[in-house]
């Protein structure tokens, strides 16, 4: 039997304006992959209707998405970009999930509490399932990477159980099928169809937190525009949001212990440090023992060079809507064929005729 493809899925939300965490805990990560992975960029707006229904401009957002993918550097031609929309069989493999997941996995997962809140009967089931779909999403393409930041950690490891769970129950009928990969689950060797998709969780800002409270995690729905820096902010503002960061009295520290304690030092630091490519001690190597007055003019300079030119283009790209229409047929069309390929299986091995 073969080995399963080496495969990077990866996935972006089309809610709202982009912000810097969005760019470093996950589409930065997304260019450096492509150039040692084959790779898939998803634009999941199915996902975006979970929790809230009804968006102003569901379209624009989601080729907001696709523009800063490809303003970014991510390469369309050798890689696909696609919405998941466009591809049906994400809809179909969910619903198969949906009866693979137990009610009791998608209880625990911490992400559904915090979005229902206290209301959750009043919660949407799509929002409770949003796991599965997710499980669908990467499993589709078999992928066995996916990478992703800590919030996300948790659907992963249900992504996994997932596919544990249907390899288990259908080990005969994918053996008899000829279509699985001989792999070992616990102890027990099995034939699977499904990956163990492993995370990929990397550099040095995995999660960036509010300028405004770093305790709290950077987020459009924040009602400070200065507790983020967003894709679309021009230099001018960028520059403004980082030197009002809120910050404490004391200077930069010279070494990482020292940080522990000190949460809006420790994002500032660790925002540059992924900014620059370097790692938290060397920043601090260089600006330990100084004031923030010197690092905050240092890390606006570094914010706007990094930034303004992906700005710039993903300006370029939004006034030409038709192109990015054509990026993504063209990448749904590809992205339905791999799809296409697995529900075959799926729909053989499961009995469905």
């Amino acid at each position: 039997m073969s080995t399963f493809k080496p495969l990077v899925f990866s996935g972006v939300q089309p809610t709202g304006n982009l912000h810097l965490g969005n760019y470093l805990g996950a589409i930065r990560k997304f260019v450096a992959l492509q150039e040692k992975h084959e790779c898939i960029f998803c634009v999941v707006d199915m996902h975006s209707i979970t929790a809230q229904l009804v968006h102003e401009d569901l379209k624009a957002q989601t080729r907001s998405i696709a523009a800063a993918f490809i303003a970014a550097g991510i390469d369309p031609v050798k890689h696909i970009v696609f919405n998941q929309s466009a591809v049906p069989a994400h809809a179909e493999l969910a619903w198969i999930f949906n009866c693979v997941a137990r009610i009791g996995w998608m209880n625990r997962m911490t992400q559904f509490k915090d979005k229902a809140g206290k209301d959750r009967e009043n919660a949407s089931l799509g929002l409770l399932a949003y796991p599965s779909l997710m499980a669908a999403d990467i499993l589709l393409y078999r992928a066995t990477h996916v990478p992703v930041g800590d919030d996300q950690k948790q659907h992963l490891e249900l992504t996994r159980d997932i596919a544990q769970k249907f390899n288990i129950d259908f080990s005969a009928r994918i053996k008899a099928s000829g279509l699985g990969v001989d792999m070992m689950v616990g102890e027990e060797k099995v034939s699977g169809y499904f990956p163990m998709t492993e995370p990929l969780i990397e550099g040095p800002a995995p999660r960036v937190m509010s300028l405004r409270d770093g305790t709290k995690k950077m987020s459009k729905s924040d009602p400070s525009d200065l507790s983020r820096i967003n894709m679309t902010d021009d230099a001018e503002t960028i520059g403004r949001k980082i030197r009002k960061a809120k910050t404490d009295p004391a200077p930069l520290p010279e070494s990482l212990d020292e940080l522990e304690g000190r949460p809006e030092a420790q994002n500032l630091v660790g925002i540059y440090a992924a900014l620059s490519d370097k790692t938290r001690q060397q920043v601090l190597d260089e600006y330990g023992g100084q004031q923030f007055s010197v690092f905050k003019p240092a890390h606006a300079d570094l914010a706007v060079q990094v930034l303004e030119p992906i700005t710039a283009e993903m300006q370029r790209l939004m006034a030409d809507p038709s192109h990015i229409d054509a990026i993504l047929r063209e990448g749904s069309g590809r992205a339905n064929a791999i799809a296409e390929k697995t529900m075959a299986d799926v729909r053989e091995i499961i009995g469905f005729l």
